[in-house]
């Protein structure tokens, strides 16, 4: 018997942005998180005042591997934090691999 995975995901333009309560209902979690999550450097918001917060698109996508990283390897918030970015610099450094091979 053949099994199949099913994947699902959120196509998000970079210019898309996110409200805090927006944000927050696209990944799942309390408005509480999403602010530790600024708190802890994860993400950046736009704007000066919270209530005129906006998140720009690539912010869903940190906060997905955050949620991933907790969930999958039971890391902390600043755990996670770390993990994501180391993540990115290997995926900075195999982009800059690809691009002196060429």
């Amino acid at each position: 018997m053949t099994k199949h995975a099913v994947l699902s995901g959120i196509i998000v333009e970079e210019e898309t942005t996110f409200t805090l309560n927006e944000l927050s209902q696209a990944c799942g979690k309390p408005a509480e998180w999403i602010l530790a999550l600024v708190k802890e450097g994860v993400i950046e918001p736009v704007g000066y005042d919270q209530k005129q917060w906006h998140f720009r698109g690539y912010c869903l996508r940190r906060v997905r591997i955050v949620q991933r990283l907790e969930a999958d390897l039971g890391l902390n918030l600043a755990g996670a934090a770390l993990a994501l970015e180391l993540l990115e610099e290997v995926e900075t450094l195999r982009n800059r691999i690809k691009f002196m091979e060429k």
